[in-house]
């Protein structure tokens, strides 16, 4: 469910991203649609969890080394390089892919009023720290984000 809504997320926010207009939106898709497999084998880790985030980058090396050489070996060489072009954050379809992977919690958070940062204590500084890479790839996304984070406190979903 989370990759399919970043996949949507990739189309119709594509055009929020400036720059010369070379986003490989294609790629973005295939970034959102397999950067997580790894944690089907090493585990998901809570984001704001920094104790268990520690062995984090580990884990999922250790995972993607048993996962994608299950597929054939072009298909395995390609998923391995767009889940290591998306760790690194280093290309704008990445930085992009990556805003969308902290965009889509933060509507999740804000549809059950927060249910999860009051449970866990997370603060509007923590999710504004989080999402601070947002305004570094769109404006528009990042005004979004902080009307959201604003509305949260403002809501009582998030504490100042």
């Amino acid at each position: 469910e989370h990759s399919w809504h970043l996949a949507l997320m990739a189309v119709l926010l594509s055009e929020h991203v400036g720059g010369d207009g070379a986003l490989v939106v294609l790629r973005v898709l295939k970034m959102v649609l397999i950067h997580d497999l790894v944690e089907i084998d090493a585990g998901d880790t809570y984001c704001y969890d920094v104790e268990s985030g520690v062995d984090q980058i580990a884990r999922k090396k250790v995972a993607a080394a048993r996962v994608f050489p299950i597929l054939p070996p072009d298909q395995a060489q390609e998923f391995l390089q767009l889940w290591e072009e998306f760790e690194a954050k280093e290309t704008p379809e990445a930085r992009f892919a990556g805003v969308l992977d902290r965009l889509q919690p933060l509507l999740l958070h804000y549809s059950t009023q927060g249910q999860s940062w009051k449970e866990h204590g997370i603060t509007s500084d923590k999710v504004r720290e989080r999402n601070k890479a947002t305004r570094g790839v769109s404006g528009v996304l990042g005004d979004l984000v902080d009307a959201i984070i604003q509305d949260c406190v403002d809501k009582g979903y998030l504490p100042k």
